[in-house]
C-alpha cells in the first residue's frame, strides 16, 4: 500500500488527536492543525513520528479566511498531496437555551461554520483523486436536548456540506461521510452535569464514549478498503438514540 497523506484538524486533543494516533504508521504521513497551542501540537508530532508516521504541524483558524485557504498548499508543500481529510475542528462548543443566546455567541458558533464550509470547499478542489473526507459533526444533530439548539443547528449544517460533497466528488472516487459522535469523555466537553448524567442513563452501553471509540471508527471509514461506504451518517454514541 502506497503512503497516504492525512489532514486532520483539532488533531491536538480529544478526538482529533486520538484518530492522528491511531492512524499514525510507517504508511501515513499526517499533518496536524491546531488553532494557538503549538507546544502541545509539537507534543502530538513526537507521538506520531514515535509510532512510525511522517508528521507535522500546522496552524489553523477557522475563523481566519486566509488561514483556512492556505492550509491545503501548505500540507500539499510538505507532502505533495492530501488524501484524506478528517475535519473535526470546530471550536467552543455553546450549551444555553435559546432565547439567552447573544449575538457573539452565535456569530462566534456559526463563524466556525464558515471555516468549516471554507475547509470543504478547499477540499474539493485540492484533495487527490481516489481521496477520502471524513467530517466529525455530534449526535446533538439527531437528539436535541435542551440549550442545545445552537450547537446542533451549527452542526446540521455542516452536516449537509458533507452530503452535498458526496454527491460532487463521486465522479473522482472521493467518498465523503459524516461521523455523530454520542457524549465523549473529551477537554471540549462542557455541558452540564445533569445532562452529561441524564445522556449517560439514556446510552443502553452506560458510560460516556471516549476519543479511542470514535477514532476507531475514522480509522474505518478512512480505509481504502471501505470506499463504498459513501454518504452516511454514522452514531458512534453506544446505543443512544
Amino acid at each position: 500500500m502506497k503512503k497516504r497523506t492525512f489532514l486532520i484538524t483539532g488533531a491536538t486533543k480529544g478526538i482529533g488527536r486520538a484518530a492522528a494516533l491511531k492512524l499514525a504508521n510507517e504508511k501515513s504521513q499526517i499533518v496536524v492543525t491546531y488553532a494557538g497551542n503549538k507546544t502541545k501540537a509539537e507534543e502530538t508530532v513526537s507521538e506520531l513520528e514515535a509510532k512510525g508516521a511522517e508528521a507535522t504541524a500546522l496552524q489553523l483558524d477557522l475563523k481566519d479566511e486566509e488561514s483556512v485557504v492556505g492550509i491545503f498548499p501548505k500540507a500539499e508543500a510538505f507532502f505533495g498531496r492530501v488524501d484524506v481529510l478528517i475535519s473535526n475542528a470546530f471550536g467552543r462548543s455553546i450549551f444555553k437555551p435559546l432565547h439567552l443566546i447573544g449575538n457573539n455567541e452565535y456569530e462566534e458558533t456559526f463563524s466556525a461554520v464558515r471555516g468549516t464550509f471554507l475547509l470543504l470547499q478547499n477540499a474539493a478542489q485540492h484533495l487527490a483523486d481516489n481521496g477520502t473526507i471524513l467530517v466529525i459533526s455530534s449526535g446533538a444533530t439527531t437528539m436535541p436536548v435542551p440549550a442545545g439548539g445552537l450547537y446542533a443547528g451549527a452542526k446540521s449544517a455542516i452536516e449537509q456540506f458533507a452530503l452535498s460533497l458526496s454527491k460532487e466528488l463521486g465522479a473522482r472516487n472521493i467518498n465523503v461521510n459524516t461521523v455523530l459522535p454520542g457524549v465523549t469523555d473529551t477537554e471540549s466537553l462542557v455541558a452540564p452535569k445533569e445532562m452529561i448524567d441524564r445522556l449517560i442513563a439514556q446510552t443502553p452501553l452506560g458510560r460516556l464514549g471516549r476519543p479511542d471509540d470514535v477514532a476507531n471508527a475514522i480509522a474505518h471509514l478512512t480505509s481504502p478498503e471501505n470506499k463504498w461506504i459513501n454518504m452516511q451518517r454514522i452514531g458512534i454514541n453506544g446505543g443512544i438514540l
